[in-house]
């Protein structure tokens, strides 16, 4: 079997499967139990002044018969005394020394207030911490959360107070309400952080009670702007940790990737964009922490099929894929095709592209039911048709060049070729 052990800026663990800085992570009934079901790390919820927390402080997006497609929380760091969350810290390292134990941080905007909980929290046994640079909601008013990741240079600041003290390895954790999260990457390597770790929440509204006329969640008839994650987000994590990962300042440090990993391929699809450990929160408050073995199962599962021996033989593979539009090749060109065996007549592929795209399929009426079938010359191959058909391969996309030599944008300008003629 393939090893699917995890070795993050020496940090060891039995898998790369580390739950996130958040609720799961509160304390240590929570954390002993997802690490008997196997989890091989997770990043204690985030430690700094103790705040309250209000009631209620989630709420989520449905689609199409799935249950919180999408997760928004108004809920803040750790509510609980530091000397509490320290000793069970302590108590959840010596019970269980083979897994990763990292301390989420946010202290006030102070270097003392930095070196104070830093040296405090080293005490604990843990191998390393994570800076919350990203909370969106609550700690922000305060200066301090999202208020930091989204200034580069205030960012930067704490990272080197923290790595004035810091003798365990540190991760900064990034915000991804900005525009680009590159620069402040840029300034915490560059101030020495040893680690990246995206993204944090999306600041978000997830929907109006129509009855109330108050946004969700509802804490005595007013709401405030909550942290999106969940499926929903991957999409968003994954262009952002690419981003990262192809960043000649960023890439040159390791990275733990977030953001709606629900199954072993979500895991997989990070592990490709550059993420060496992978975080999750959502699917496991959703589905309980037995998905862990599911997690571990199906990764293993994959990698011997693959013939990867280990975790490092894949990570950023999928890196060099990624490109400007300005690079791809305006020579190569797909067309459906539709497999009338498989086929069931539905319409929904002539209904998409008749109403909003190319008009390349034809339908043939008929008796029992309507035929369709590609018009090639019309078909430019956008992939419309794929995406909509209910039927697993029954529309595949055949390559049919329209010229054998790459061909991009830029060379097209140069060599003052003709545009489309409509």
């Amino acid at each position: 079997m393939a090893d699917i052990s995890c070795d993050f800026l020496g940090i060891k663990s039995p898998n790369p499967f580390w739950l996130a800085s958040a609720p799961p992570t509160d304390k240590k009934i929570n954390v002993m139990r997802a690490f008997e079901a196997g989890w091989g790390g997770v990043v204690w919820k985030t430690l700094g002044s103790q705040v309250k927390n209000v009631s209620s402080r989630y709420s989520a997006i449905n689609f199409n018969g799935q249950r919180v497609a999408g997760f928004n929380n108004i809920e803040l760091i750790s509510d609980r005394p530091l000397d509490i969350n320290l000793r069970e810290i302590e108590e959840v390292v010596r019970e269980f020394p083979d897994r990763a134990m990292i301390i989420s941080l946010m202290a006030d905007n102070t270097r003392e207030a930095w070196h104070e909980m830093v040296k405090r929290c080293e005490q604990t046994g843990a191998h390393g911490f994570e800076l919350n640079f990203g909370c969106p909601h609550g700690m922000t008013e305060r200066g301090m959360g999202a208020a930091v990741g989204q200034d580069p240079e205030i960012a930067g600041m704490i990272v080197e107070w923290v790595m004035e003290v810091a003798t365990l390895p540190v991760i900064t954790k990034l915000t991804p309400n900005v525009h680009s999260v590159v620069p402040t990457g840029r300034a915490a390597v560059n101030a020495g952080t040893n680690a990246l770790s995206l993204i944090n929440t999306i600041q978000s509204v997830t929907g109006i009670d129509l009855d109330t006329f108050v946004p969700n969640p509802n804490v005595g008839g007013q709401s405030v702007f909550g942290g999106y994650c969940g499926p929903a987000v991957k999409p968003i994590a994954l262009k952002m940790l690419t981003t990262i990962s192809k960043d000649p300042i960023t890439s040159q440090v390791p990275i733990s990737g977030i953001g709606g990993v629900s199954t072993w391929q979500d895991a997989v699809e990070f592990m490709l964009l550059g993420s060496t450990s992978v975080q999750v929160c959502t699917a496991a408050m959703k589905y309980g922490f037995r998905i862990v073995e599911d997690l571990c199962e199906g990764l293993n599962n994959w990698m011997d099929e693959k013939g990867f021996e280990k975790i490092t033989d894949f990570v950023g593979k999928s890196v060099p894929t990624m490109t400007e539009w300005e690079k791809l090749d305006l020579n190569f060109h797909v067309v459906a095709n539709i497999n009338q065996d498989k086929c069931i007549h539905c319409g929904l592929c002539h209904i998409a592209c008749e109403d909003t795209s190319h008009q390349a399929i034809f339908k043939g009426d008929g008796m029992p039911y309507n035929t369709y079938t590609i018009n090639e010359p019309e078909c430019v191959g956008c992939n419309l048709c794929k995406l909509v058909c209910p039927v697993d391969n029954c529309i595949t996309m055949e390559e049919k060049r329209v010229a054998p030599d790459y061909l991009n944008w830029i060379q097209f300008q140069e060599k003052g070729l003709p545009l489309n003629d409509h």
